[in-house]
């Protein structure tokens, strides 16, 4: 037997994998999971820039893993680098005009793979989830 707390975690845990299976779909865009949260996080960030180490945070990742995330990323043009004009030590990820279009189209996507997989929770326990996974995430962040 295991705890309740274990039991729980490793649901989570199966729930994780099945969720980014049922994403890969955004490969059709060119994109992964972490290229999608990150194109999300941008526009939905002031200006469409975040600070790389922002980005990490709210990622639940390391600085270099996100700069490992953005490099790619930079390449086809979906991000830019851009530098604070007041401190060079401070950098910022901006959300291109590519990056926006690839990530409204992928949104789309997004959407239908959400609906797919949360259409069979009852209304109730969609609200009493999100509660939890957002307890979770205030704890941890």
């Amino acid at each position: 037997m295991i705890s309740k707390n274990l039991n729980s975690a490793l649901a989570i845990i199966k729930t994780q994998s099945i969720l980014s299976k049922k994403f890969d779909k955004l490969n059709m865009h060119g994109l992964g999971m972490s290229d999608f949260i990150i194109l999300y996080l941008l526009k939905n960030s002031p200006g469409n820039q975040c600070r790389r180490i922002d980005l990490a945070g709210k990622m639940g990742i390391t600085a270099s893993g996100v700069t490992r995330l953005l490099a790619p990323m930079e390449k086809i043009g979906l991000v830019d680098r851009q530098s604070n004009a007041r401190d060079a030590r401070v950098s910022y990820v901006v959300l291109t005009k590519t990056g926006e279009q690839i990530f409204e189209e992928a949104k789309l996507t997004a959407e239908e793979v959400a609906e797919e997989i949360f259409s069979a929770v009852k209304k109730k326990n969609h609200g009493i989830m999100i509660d939890v996974l957002n307890d979770l995430i205030a704890k941890f962040n």
